[in-house]
């Protein structure tokens, strides 16, 4: 069953550059990233865009589910 997205975590939005689609969600909740890893793609005018980290940190929340659809500047995960 889909996981129910989080409406907000803690730290810092990494938020969608444009409307479209995710595709995937390549991290979960309590991940360690580093800087420039991939968190999400999305696609956007039949093109996939990689949305990356933009500093290293962990994953405090998801708020977007794969197959849903996203607009300019709304959050795709958090980043602590």
């Amino acid at each position: 069953p889909p996981v129910e997205p989080v409406a907000q975590g803690n730290g810092e939005a990494i938020t969608a550059p444009m409307p479209g689609n995710i595709l995937d969600i390549r991290v979960s909740a309590g991940e360690s990233v580093v800087e420039n890893q991939v968190v999400a793609v999305l696609e956007a005018m039949k093109m996939e865009n990689e949305i990356v980290a933009p500093r290293s940190g962990t994953i405090t929340a998801i708020s977007t589910t794969k197959g849903s659809t996203i607009n300019v500047g709304e959050a795709i995960v958090y980043l602590t």
